[in-house]
């Protein structure tokens, strides 16, 4: 039978110690600490300084918010007589319906003016639609898919034989109204007006999230040309060239025959040059956490005179009555701290006003039946 080894046989030298920590007040954590006693004086000071600061600037940032000049209008709603909308659709998908919208601002707009969509009721935070994607995909992988991101996108993700790409719930829920600037209205100094629809989407997004598919490439026409014998050959998949207006552009996708693409599925918003990269589509992608959302569509960079009328020609495609919700325009101002909230600087004030009455309630209480700090007086030992 073996004897017990003695456990100072198993401690090594100081000198032959290679891990040991250092021997100091950081790394034997002697670190001298402060540890403050919060006494009645302390709290009773910090309550009323935290209320002198609140809830002036509550006001002040109630008073900016204040200013935020917003203009709403709901064009079409589940839950109102289509008599009394500006532009219902019904159950009509790409009804391509046209209407124009009038509004007036009651005080004067400056730039910059933004123009939101809104919708109502619709669930972008439920989990399976958030999943509903293959990033890989937006950003330009090609060819076969890994399983996971396939059963993510089901079931949009084919049609018959034909591979969606995007895929997914999110990319082919996209809100494809068409908001213009009616033609020949003009600022508060006697310039047309135009809205710019570049510069809604995190920039992030647009240079690490969202690339047009591998393999894709583009060029303009020989000759400017712009019938279809721009695309001939194998080298380009466009049945047509792409006319943005001054150019026409010549373009090839990978497997085109056998894939859908962007802007095959939403050819008047999404042009064959920029795909995943249209910066609406982009912004469509960044889900909200809320069922009631806006999201950015463009802005003004000039400014409008109050009573002034604005039009805006709208495009009406997209369908609220299966979701049971609603779609709106805003038009809106904005200040460092967003746009129009009627909760955010009362939130300010009124905790303020709640530590000014804390704190006064404390300091009465310690002027009139003030406790010692520590005073053994107030323990209650336990007797046998």
């Amino acid at each position: 039978m073996g004897t017990e080894r003695d456990d100072d046989e198993d401690v090594l030298d100081i000198s032959e110690q290679t891990n040991r920590p250092t021997d100091d007040a950081l790394h034997q954590q002697r670190v001298q600490a402060w540890h403050p006693i919060l006494d009645p004086v302390w709290v009773i000071f910090g309550l009323f300084y935290l209320g002198v600061i609140l809830v002036p600037t509550g006001f002040k940032i109630g008073a900016m918010l204040d200013d935020v000049v917003e203009l709403k209008r709901t064009y079409d709603d589940y839950d109102v007589d289509e008599a009394d909308l500006d532009c219902p659709i019904g159950d009509d998908f790409n009804a391509t319906k046209a209407c124009t919208l009038t509004f007036s601002p009651r005080e004067d707009m400056e730039p910059p003016i933004l123009v939101y969509y809104e919708l109502t009721n619709f669930h972008q935070n439920h989990r399976s639609y958030i999943q509903s994607r293959d990033d890989y995909q937006l950003a330009g992988a090609v060819g076969k898919q890994e399983k996971v991101q396939k059963e993510r996108c089901e079931p949009l993700n084919t049609l018959g034989s034909t591979t969606l790409n995007p895929c997914g719930m999110i990319a082919n829920t996209f809100f494809n109204d068409i908001f213009k600037l009616t033609p020949g209205q003009v600022d508060a100094n006697g310039v047309e007006l135009a809205m710019s629809e570049e510069g809604i989407a995190w920039q992030s997004d647009l240079d690490w999230l969202f690339n047009q598919p591998d393999g894709f490439k583009y060029e303009k026409c020989p000759d400017s040309t712009c019938s279809a014998d721009c695309c001939d050959g194998d080298s380009w998949s466009c049945d047509k060239p792409y006319d943005d207006g001054e150019d026409c552009y010549r373009y090839f996708y990978p497997n085109d025959e056998t894939t859908q693409y962007l802007h095959e599925t939403y050819p008047d918003i999404v042009n064959p040059l920029e795909g995943v990269t249209n910066e609406h589509f982009v912004v469509w992608m960044r889900v909200a956490l809320q069922p009631t959302f806006r999201k950015l569509y463009g802005w003004i960079n000039q400014p409008i005179k109050k009573g002034q009328q604005l039009q805006f020609d709208i495009v009406a495609n997209y369908v609220v009555t299966r979701f049971k919700g609603s779609k709106s325009i805003i038009i809106t101002t904005n200040t460092i701290f967003g746009g129009r909230n009627i909760y955010f600087g009362p939130m300010f004030y009124w905790v303020g006003f709640f530590c000014l009455g804390a704190g006064t309630f404390f300091a009465l209480k310690h002027t009139i039946r003030p406790r010692a700090l520590a005073d053994r007086s107030y323990l209650h030992f336990k007797t046998d």
